[in-house]
């Protein structure tokens, strides 16, 4: 190996018994190691994060198989690359059928890039090995997702990039000969982020940065040397839509601590605050509702005052609704409501306004009967006269249900006084 190339290159596996993780792929009861013992490989997609393994597997792969490898980067090729290596493993000779096409990035694909595998990949003149960091249900065609599994890389653990660390400190060529105190680790875990490769190359920085004879390796030394933690966040990738969702279910778990934890991950990766701000926007009506129905207004508020005082400052707006809305009651009664009276308009079609309800500006609609019977509520005792608002095919049925928490406890209270059982005492009109 040589001695120029960076460590996580110098410490690749060069079996499949090397790997480290991803147990559920190439231990012993492993999917992958089974295919691999029957010999009937098929196309796949390895979806992972970041330096899981993903290239090393592919060729490894190729080497147990003995099949000839190709390899293309969907950042610098093209329909025409395709179309020649295809070829190629279309020959006779070392070019021969049952070749692998591994293809890094494929998510950067284009569909027309996509679309021209198809045919090699239908026919077994190539087996392709994609790898990706995306979604692959979002980000490859389904044509082709059709033809290939899709097996998950998982991040590593602790206890494996540790493993990795006394690995490379006692079988590389270059570390074993230096006297290496790993005196702390968590910087350096933090700063890999599950990533090997990441770990790998920041460690043998950390060991350059520190000099010659005994290294003594500390926390300090290594954010020294990193300046900082480096969040791994694509605003436009997974990471983007995880976070989010793990920030959204926090404030519906009523959950502070966990809110402003994935709030301060997504400010820190550079996340759009205007983003934020509409989900939180969403949440308030969704999760909360009338249980609270000051969390829209603080909601909307947050956003207009985030877009008005602007970053960095606005970070602290957003926490504040956070911490708010995640403690607020929840109710997600109007979102159920509005969904059922939907499934309702689509079942039952364009339903008669009945003829109290309608409109009658003119004499000849008066004469029709429009408008006819109906009761001014504001007339009625309390504000209210009982009548009819509903198609006579539906009448009685339930959308709405208040929820048993916050100020939709009185809601509910004020409904069964004034409507008695119209809307709960016919279960069979509820929609479901």
């Amino acid at each position: 190996m040589d001695s120029d190339a960076p460590l996580a290159e110098r410490m690749r596996p060069h079996a499949l018994d090397e790997v480290v993780g991803q147990e559920h792929l190439i231990g012993p009861d492993g999917v992958l190691r089974k295919a691999l013992a029957s010999g009937m490989l098929p196309s796949m997609i390895l979806w992972g994060p970041p330096g899981v393994g993903k290239t090393t597997l592919a060729r490894l792969i190729a080497e147990r198989m003995g099949r000839p490898f190709f390899t293309l980067s969907a950042i610098n090729s093209g329909v025409k690359d395709v179309r020649e290596v295809i070829e190629k493993a279309s020959g006779q000779g070392l070019f021969s059928r049952n070749a692998i096409l591994f293809i890094d990035e494929i998510h950067r694909f284009s569909k027309a890039q996509q679309d021209s595998l198809l045919g090699a990949v239908e026919k077994g003149t190539v087996t392709l090995i994609g790898a990706t960091t995306e979604n692959p249900g979002f980000e490859v065609i389904g044509a082709l997702l059709s033809r290939c599994q899709v097996y998950v890389l998982h991040p590593l653990d602790q206890d494996q990039l540790l493993d990795l660390l006394r690995r490379a400190m006692s079988k590389d060529d270059l570390l074993k000969k230096q006297h290496i105190d790993l005196r702390g680790t968590g910087a350096l875990l933090r700063a890999s982020g599950g990533d090997a490769r990441r770990l790998l190359n920041t460690f043998e920085l950390c060991v350059k940065a520190a000099g010659t004879g005994d290294i003594v390796l500390t926390d300090e030394l290594v954010e020294a040397v990193v300046q900082g933690p480096t969040a791994r966040y694509d605003k436009q990738g997974d990471q983007h839509y995880d976070i989010i969702s793990a920030f959204i279910k926090s404030i519906r778990g009523s959950d502070p601590q966990a809110a402003v934890y994935w709030l301060a991950r997504m400010v820190a990766g550079g996340e759009d605050p205007k983003f934020i701000a509409r989900r939180l926007v969403i949440l308030a009506s969704e999760d909360i509702g009338a249980a609270d129905p000051n969390a829209l207004l603080l909601a909307t508020t947050t956003m207009q005052a985030v877009q008005m005082v602007g970053w960095p400052e606005g970070r602290i707006i957003l926490s504040q609704c956070a911490i708010h809305l995640a403690c607020a009651p929840k109710s997600n009664s109007a979102y159920l409501a509005i969904g059922a009276a939907l499934g309702e308009v689509e079942r039952s079609g364009d339903l008669p306004v009945p003829l109290h309800l309608r409109n009658a500006p003119t004499k000849l609609m008066k004469d029709l009967g429009h408008g006819a019977g109906y009761a001014y509520s504001h007339d009625g005792e309390g504000h209210f006269v009982a009548q009819e608002f509903l198609p006579e095919a539906i009448s009685g049925t339930t959308f709405y249900r208040p929820a048993n928490n916050g100020r939709e406890e009185a809601i509910d209270e004020r409904l069964r006084k004034i409507w008695g059982d119209k809307y709960t005492s016919d279960a069979d009109r509820t929609v479901k």
